[in-house]
């Protein structure tokens, strides 16, 4: 009776490993689709504030002057060529960084746990 005990108690535990990387795949998704809401919020915020930086300078600057204009424009263009090449050298870097993280999943059961569910089975 004793070796079915044990059987029957691995096979629990096989159980329980497979329910545990099943939730870990699904919570990697959701923080996948998590961290690329909180991305598109920051980049929204992000421009919200570029605009509003934009117009004020424009404002200062006179809107009817086209000099002025054509400057604020230009300068306009170079710092977003400046920014969207940043991006593309830092996003393949920060998307290694997310996945790594969301990789991560520790199959190592922690000690406590072991000896609670010892306690649990006594």
């Amino acid at each position: 009776m004793s070796s079915n005990a044990g059987i029957q108690e691995l096979m629990q535990a096989e159980t329980r490993a497979s329910q545990i990387v099943a939730e870990a795949r699904v919570g990697r998704g959701d923080r996948l689709k998590q961290a690329k809401q909180e991305a598109d919020q920051v980049i929204a915020q992000f421009r919200s504030e570029k605009e509003v930086e934009f117009n004020t300078k424009l404002l200062s600057v006179g809107g009817s002057d086209s000099q002025g204009s054509a400057a604020l424009k230009s300068e306009t263009e170079r710092e977003m060529h400046l920014q969207k090449q940043q991006f593309e050298q830092n996003s393949s870097k920060a998307l290694q960084v997310l996945l790594a993280k969301c990789c991560e999943v520790d199959l190592e059961v922690p000690a406590a746990r072991i000896r609670s569910a010892q306690k649990a089975a006594m």
